[in-house]
């Protein structure tokens, strides 16, 4: 699954890369291609600037011998020291009729010394060459006609040259864009294939695994959200677990006494079917009872929070818990019914006390007294029996108490998370003879309340 989700991403990451660098051709593209014509267009420009500097020049040196009537003497024409000019530029002196006087060009005058005569400059490309030409006057009159050109081939090569070097720099800026989007491919898939990871984890049950946040806030977000997806799923599950323990704890007891019922009548023949009956009808509520207030606390809910009436609720412990003991050849002892009123969900209650009875039905021994008692500004339910705890031992966190090291800490955990939720405590207040003590926070009735002969 890791090889597939990290396979999307490698095709993920090609393709930022593959976008990143076809964004950058583009924009080279939409710039190049306007900017090279207008380079090619500035070269021209330069082109016809030198040719026209070099007729300027010659045409300054050649007016007065022209206007003398003598044959001017031209020097080679070359290009300043140091600045970037054309070069091979050839010039050649025309008489106003069209006839060559001096320099290199054609034996005969051609268009652009023709045309000449009547403006200031003529040029243009003709055959292999650029050409320019100006003519020379000697007040109003016309003496002659400077004629310059230079290699079209020339021009070429300097435009050819200015467009190969933007082309390496678009070759540059393509490369600059390709190592640009692996990095971003990198920033942003990484992050992804982290996600995947994590997931393929989370799949796997570890619900513990984080993600590493990465500074980009979209990814973040999913890094959250699935953050709290394994936190929730390993709340849920850890419920689920806790459920099944608590469950399989405290169900074990109602079952056993429904089984003891039914082996009772079984062994007993004679006896009245239809009490057995109705006692297996009670067990059964009180089973049904057990399992709803299980999910009530699988599902992290209480029950509402009432006066506590405790003569019912030792009536039913003495229904769940007599049959039981006493098939073990062991008493149950009740006492206190009109202890103080204490506020809390009877369910909570029920089960607390079901699990300290199990306990001591199981891992204690002799009588099991249940007193209720005034503990000040607390209701104080007592559960204890003839057996004992060694010296050291925390029942609440170690899971042996017995030589047959048979598990109970799962119990007394789930009755102590009970008692806080209801706002009370559960402690061992004796090792030996092993006592546990249920407060409960007291609700004392206002003296208008009690009666003539308690007020005071």
């Amino acid at each position: 699954m890791i090889l597939v989700l990290v396979g999307h991403t490698l095709s993920v990451r090609r393709r930022i890369v593959t976008l990143t660098v076809l964004a950058a051709v583009l924009a080279i593209t939409l710039f190049g291609v306007p900017l090279a014509i207008a380079v090619g267009r500035f070269h021209e420009g330069m082109s016809t600037h030198d040719l026209e500097r070099a007729a300027d020049t010659v045409a300054l040196a050649v007016t007065g011998e022209l206007a003398n009537g003598r044959t001017p003497e031209l020097r080679p024409v070359e290009a300043d020291e140091g600045e970037d000019r054309i070069h091979g530029i050839r010039v050649a002196v025309y008489t106003p009729t069209g006839r060559l006087l001096t320099g290199d060009g054609p034996a005969t005058e051609d268009r652009f010394v023709r045309e000449a005569h009547d403006t200031d400059m003529a040029t243009g490309r003709l055959g292999d060459e650029v050409v320019l030409a100006v003519p020379v006057l000697s007040g109003a009159a016309l003496v002659g006609v400077v004629r310059a050109a230079h290699p079209r081939s020339e021009l070429d090569t300097r435009i050819r040259l200015t467009w190969l070097k933007m082309a390496g720099l678009a070759l540059i800026a393509i490369g600059a864009s390709w190592l640009i989007g692996r990095r971003i491919a990198t920033r942003l898939t990484r992050p992804l294939e982290e996600l995947a990871v994590t997931a393929e984890r989370l799949g796997e049950g570890d619900f513990t695994v984080r993600t590493r946040r990465t500074g980009v806030r979209e990814i973040d977000q999913v890094a959250e959200a699935l953050d709290v997806t394994s936190e929730r799923i390993g709340e849920t599950l850890e419920r689920e677990r806790t459920f099944s323990s608590d469950a399989s704890h405290q169900l074990r007891t109602p079952l056993t006494g429904l089984r003891l019922q039914l082996e009772a009548a079984l062994e007993s023949p004679d006896r009245d079917p239809y009490a057995t009956i109705r006692d297996g009808i009670t067990s059964a509520d009180r089973l049904e009872r057990t399992i709803d207030d299980l999910l009530a606390l699988a599902k992290q809910t209480r029950a509402p929070r009432a006066l506590l009436d405790l003569g019912k609720l030792f009536e039913e412990v003495r229904q769940t818990w007599h049959g039981l003991l006493a098939g073990r050849g062991r008493a149950l002892r009740i006492s206190g019914r009109e202890a103080l009123p204490a506020r809390a969900a009877d369910a909570a209650v029920r089960q607390v006390l079901a699990v300290l009875l199990d306990n001591a039905a199981t891992h204690g021994r002799g009588t099991v007294t249940v007193v209720a008692r005034d503990a000040g500004e607390a209701l104080a339910i007592d559960v204890s029996d003839e057996g004992a705890i060694p010296d050291g031992t925390d029942p609440f966190v170690t899971e042996e108490r017995t030589e047959e090291r048979e598990g109970h800490g799962i119990g007394l955990r789930l009755a102590r998370s009970l008692s806080e939720a209801e706002g009370g405590r559960l402690r061992l207040t004796s090792p030996s003879p092993t006592t546990f003590t249920l407060l409960l926070p007291a609700e004392r009735p206002s003296p208008h309340q009690e009666g003539p002969g308690l007020a005071s």
